[in-house]
């Protein structure tokens, strides 16, 4: 990743700086992190941010960040899958959900569980969406719901925690509109954000815009193993844990004894995601 960053430094001209973070201080940093989410946040790339941003504002008060960008112009890969769907919810389902309802049932003690909310919710956006094909349904729902909620909140938390303002240009409302009316085929083309690439090509190395798609987890987090699964384990095993009658013990006893066995459909940790609701709980409510 380094040498990408090395590259556009080059074309610009502009102070490249390497943040260089020791595993050890990322299972340090981790309470902290959950006390500073707003709400259970189970992606791994808002611990990242948590970290990145401590470092950060060392430095600056202000900062970009490129989120939207995914969302706005078809950037993830599951999105041309929508291309061809016959059922735009059950699509999503498969793409997205990390815990499918009955998956929750498993999870969960039966005073938990209702209604599938989820899906319904989802249904319901789909049927009422101003989108007419599956594609659009999905990137209407990305970009006016799971964006805001989701990887904006992330980075947002995890910034202001230290008094680091992000900014997001490409939330500009400008730039929001004019992708809402570009069609889906110049989005999702070509690995996904294809007209954004297209104009990028004209300041930004190609090496940097052909290479593969990168994301910002922490590997630790989704393979826990060592300390990182000690940390887990107290956690769940806790008596605030138990007391909470919120789980399941016979599943969670399961996922601890083979961390790896559930992963989310997106090769998430499950173990990791009901870690974090329950430390969150414990930081915030109970």
């Amino acid at each position: 990743m380094c040498g990408y960053s090395d590259l556009v430094a080059q074309r610009f001209g502009t102070k490249h700086e390497q943040i260089r973070i020791d595993a050890n201080k990322a299972l340090d940093t981790l309470p902290a992190a959950i006390r500073s989410m707003s709400e259970p946040m189970v992606s791994h790339d808002a611990v990242a941010f948590y970290l990145l941003a401590s470092e950060v504002s060392k430095r600056v008060k202000v900062v970009q960040s490129g989120q939207g960008a995914d969302e706005l112009f078809g950037g993830y890969s599951w999105y041309p899958s929508f291309l061809f769907a016959n059922d735009a919810t059950q699509q999503y389902q498969t793409s997205y959900f990390d815990w499918k309802h009955s998956d929750l049932t498993e999870l969960l003690s039966e005073e938990f569980i209702s209604d599938d909310f989820s899906r319904d919710f989802v249904d319901t956006f789909f049927t009422q969406a101003e989108a007419v094909s599956p594609v659009d349904k999905v990137l209407q729902i990305d970009g006016e719901i799971m964006l805001a909620d989701d990887p904006v909140k992330r980075v947002d938390n995890m910034t202001m925690a230290f008094g680091l303002e992000a900014r997001v240009p490409y939330l500009d409302h400008e730039v929001v509109e004019l992708a809402s009316r570009l069609p889906a085929a110049l989005k999702v083309s070509g690995g996904g954000k294809h007209i954004l690439k297209k104009m990028a090509r004209r300041y930004v190395p190609n090496e940097v815009i052909d290479r593969s798609k990168g994301y910002f987890p922490l590997p630790s987090l989704r393979y826990l193993n060592g300390p990182f699964l000690d940390f887990v384990r107290d956690m769940m095993t806790s008596a605030k844990a138990r007391e909470r009658s919120l789980y399941r013990y016979g599943f969670i006893d399961h996922m601890l004894q083979h961390p790896e066995a559930e992963m989310s459909p997106k090769g998430h940790s499950r173990l990791w995601q009901a870690a974090v609701l329950e430390a969150w709980l414990q930081a915030h409510a109970v």
